[in-house]
């Protein structure tokens, strides 16, 4: 295990990806995503993403000094095109317009399209949140061409991990982080089945399907022609769709599908966002008194068996993002040497 801090970590980032041809803007906003994500404990979303961004820049994937641009509007809509630059400055590009509509118009609705891996979605509802706003965040297409998961009920591959964020003001100074949820909606994120399989790890049941249909914990048989699920079953499958008819259908992202960059999986990606004022109907006040109360009266529930204490979503973020911030962020051995070696064919030193 390799322990560093957060600042020690975006220089290291920061380093790679500036000799892998990024400018200096698109480099701030990739490196401190990256690195918030590893902070607060999604470390699938974080650095470990570095070899792939560096080999999507080498072929021409991703194009690492494009900006997003916005293709029409409206006073309360927009959708914005990434031109194939990095996920995440396209995405914060969106959330910033969907951010600044809302505050004008008390709501907006932003999509994005043409743009590479997005990262940690709660990042974005969190940049909502922190004005007062609540935000949902919707992302599909990337079953378009490389489907990896199975609709309920089937044994073939149709649909993907569609993520899903929400995230709600939370105004009271001592109420802590933002509430927040952001998760796949299949039973397992696509990057903790090849941690899996690297490490040579088994599954938590329920969640891959092999190529017959039957459940399996063993990775190889997802890299053998079987399948992720839906979490939740039936329920969690409807969200997926749900996901993927406001994040593909309704952005129109399949119009924008370029062969020449995204990769089979984000070719066909839309992201859509939608953001209003969490004091739409009420006085900030009254709200932000409401979603307190909620928060302390969850949070005050005594722990089932084989809990320390509950939690309200967003609270596990919040607390090892203070663990880390204070002791440092911790790296697996196997994918600090990835990292390692990719900064080492650009001729980065990272120590």
């Amino acid at each position: 295990m390799v322990i560093k801090n957060e600042r020690e970590l975006e220089q290291i980032v920061s380093r790679i990806l500036r000799a892998a041809g990024a400018d200096d803007q698109n480099v701030d906003i990739v490196a401190h995503h990256l690195v918030q994500s590893n902070l607060c404990g999604v470390d699938t979303h974080g650095i470990i993403h570095i070899p792939l961004y560096v080999r999507e820049i080498q072929d021409g994937q991703i194009l690492p000094k494009a900006r997003p641009s916005i293709v029409k509007e409206s006073d309360v809509s927009a959708l914005v095109r990434g031109n194939w630059t990095f996920g995440h400055c396209a995405a914060r590009y969106a959330a910033e317009v969907a951010i600044e509509k809302a505050r004008a118009q008390t709501m907006a609705i932003v999509s994005l399209v043409e743009c590479h891996h997005i990262g940690r979605l709660g990042y974005y509802g969190e940049m909502a949140a922190g004005q007062g706003m609540i935000a949902l965040v919707f992302g599909g297409g990337y079953s378009r061409e490389a489907p990896r998961a199975a609709p309920f009920g089937g044994r073939g591959r149709n649909l993907d991990t569609n993520p899903i964020a929400m995230a709600f003001a939370n105004p009271e100074e001592d109420a802590g982080a933002p509430v927040m949820l952001d998760f796949a909606t299949t039973a397992l994120s696509g990057v903790k089945v090849q941690n899996a399989q690297r490490r040579g790890e088994k599954l938590p049941h329920g969640s891959i399907l092999d190529k017959d249909g039957n459940p399996s914990r063993e990775p190889d048989d997802y890299y053998n022609g079987g399948s992720f699920v839906a979490f939740g079953g039936h329920k969690g499958y409807a969200m997926m769709m749900a996901a993927e008819y406001l994040g593909r259908i309704f952005s129109g992202a399949d119009t924008f599908a370029d062969p020449r960059h995204g990769n089979m999986l984000f070719r066909h990606q839309g992201i859509t966002m939608i953001v209003f004022k969490a004091d739409l109907f009420q006085p900030m006040s009254a709200y932000a008194a409401g979603t307190d109360a909620m928060a302390k009266q969850t949070r005050a529930i005594p722990p089932a068996p084989g809990f320390d204490r509950v939690m309200v979503p967003g609270d596990p973020e919040a607390r090892t993002r203070e663990i880390r911030q204070r002791d440092g962020i911790p790296i697996a051995d196997d994918v600090w040497s990835s990292v390692a070696k990719t900064a080492k064919e650009l001729g980065v030193e990272i120590g």
